[in-house]
């Protein structure tokens, strides 16, 4: 009797479940119709690598205007054959626009010639902010901590595969960058956020950020400004980079 009883409870909940959306369904359909404000127009490239009408182009193959060394000077990297190639020891450069939330897209190469291994093979690496690095480094064949490697957050979050093609061929980050924000005492409102493909290969997804890459111990968030310069690191490896733009959100 019990279980009939539950049964028919339950039965009927379910139908009037059914009824209740009844009117949901019905009337005007154009009350769920949203026509402002009307979504801009942006022109896509002829690809998915070339920017589209609304990107900012940071390298177009032929100078490194859009980038400054460290001590805000020219940057010192070399340009050829429509490639930006890592000066080793010349420091990191960074843009001379700060951006906040945006999207990249950047290709970028490890040398062909292959020296090293682990985390002296093919390393740089791209600092969303100045502050939060997803690592470049040649992870084909090439083993080192998981959290090191191609695709990872540096020493915080892993890439879900590796996707890495091999040592001289060319690869693509194509990225969704979330800043983080701070409440006024600088303590963390909402953590960084980021999605990134690799050579069209999801490998972190929506994933949140501890804070600022720190190559000893965890990392921890310092409030910084709404917007930050994006940079490039020079770790003494020639790592050459081209195609790059970015669209801020």
């Amino acid at each position: 009797m019990t279980r009939r009883f539950l049964f028919n409870c339950l039965l009927l909940l379910c139908v009037y479940s059914l009824q209740a959306q009844q009117p949901l369904r019905q009337g005007d359909p154009k009350l769920t119709e949203i026509w402002q404000p009307e979504p801009k127009v942006v022109t896509p490239g002829k690809t998915a690598a070339d920017a589209p009408s609304d990107a900012i182009v940071l390298f177009n193959g032929q100078n490194t205007d859009a980038w400054a060394s460290k001590d805000n000077g020219p940057a010192k990297w070399k340009v050829e054959n429509g490639t930006m190639t890592v000066a080793p020891g010349t420091g990191e450069i960074h843009t001379k626009q700060a951006f906040g939330d945006c999207q990249l897209h950047i290709e970028w190469r490890t040398p062909a010639e292959v020296k090293g291994d682990g985390q002296g093979r093919g390393n740089s690496g791209i600092f969303f902010m100045g502050h939060y690095e997803l690592q470049v480094l040649d992870s084909y064949k090439n083993r080192t901590y998981s959290n090191g490697q191609a695709g990872s957050i540096y020493k915080q979050l892993p890439p879900l595969v590796n996707a890495s093609r091999g040592p001289g061929e060319w690869q693509t980050y194509d990225v969704i960058f979330i800043a983080p924000r701070f409440n006024q005492d600088s303590t963390v409102k909402s953590q960084a956020r980021i999605t990134v493909f690799h050579n069209g290969v999801l490998v972190q997804n929506n994933a949140s950020l501890w804070g600022s890459t720190q190559y000893i111990g965890i990392a921890t968030y310092d409030m910084h400004g709404d917007k930050e310069p994006l940079v490039l690191q020079d770790h003494n490896n020639p790592d050459s980079y081209r195609n790059i733009w970015i669209r801020p959100l």
